[in-house]
């Protein structure tokens, strides 16, 4: 990746709350060593059972992380989006990737090798408390979807998922996004919901007046009553964490 290309992406990265945490040199490594790679809508990125090349970051579009039931069905994790960073997991368990990865629409990625990482953390052992705090927050994530699971009527788990995704599932830093761009078909197959259990959710929590109905968005209208209404019966605070 030439510098030029690698400092013009650098403001955009800081973007995310993980990259912008990161000690100066372990920052500027990774986007030194980074190369960018684009993908077209519908493509794999990786699959399951692969061998870990790395980690990647979205730079623009999204990506989608699945995982293919027995019969054939799509399970959807998560849909990942700038800045948000993934692959991890392989790098501290040199095991096979967990789930498939796609390109939802025509998408940019960073990609910074497993060789470079390797690298840098054989030089730099400090840097691994760095990665184990971005899969520390996927972690939070994943408890907190399974929390959500066991204990959260429809509406206030699609609540909880919509507010999660406004915030990039704290990646973002300090901020959040008016517009989640989601169908009623993939929030079911993330929430493990039908399309119209979801449709009935959106319809409600329209109704007071945290969100607007749109064509494959939802816009967000009120964030701090949309985390109301999909936070526990206790009204703890909102959990954080990126996903997968």
């Amino acid at each position: 990746m030439h510098v030029q290309q690698a400092h013009a992406w650098t403001q955009a990265l800081r973007a995310g709350g993980w990259f912008a945490s990161l000690p100066a040199g372990l920052a500027a490594g990774l986007v030194a060593q980074a190369t960018v790679r684009p993908l077209a809508a519908g493509q794999r990125l990786f699959a399951r059972g692969e061998a870990g090349d790395g980690i990647y970051c979205v730079l623009r579009g999204a990506v989608r992380i699945t995982g293919i039931t027995r019969d054939g069905s799509e399970a959807l994790l998560a849909l990942l989006e700038p800045p948000q960073w993934f692959g991890e997991i392989a790098l501290f368990d040199n095991a096979p990737r967990t789930h498939d990865a796609w390109a939802e629409s025509d998408a940019l990625l960073l990609h910074v090798a497993l060789p470079a990482l390797q690298a840098m953390l054989d030089a730099h052992p400090g840097y691994w408390k760095d990665f184990g705090r971005l899969l520390a927050q996927k972690m939070r994530a994943v408890f907190a979807v399974v929390e959500d699971s066991a204990v959260l009527p429809a509406t206030a788990r699609v609540a909880s998922r919509l507010a999660a995704m406004a915030g990039g599932f704290g990646a973002w830093n300090g901020r959040s996004k008016r517009f989640v761009r989601v169908s009623q078909g993939q929030l079911g197959l993330m929430l493990s919901l039908s399309r119209q259990t979801v449709n009935g959710s959106l319809k409600e929590l329209e109704a007071a007046g945290a969100i607007h109905r749109g064509r494959g968005a939802v816009e967000i209208l009120d964030v701090d009553r949309l985390l109301a209404l999909g936070a526990p019966g206790d009204h703890g605070a909102p959990r954080g964490g990126e996903p997968l």
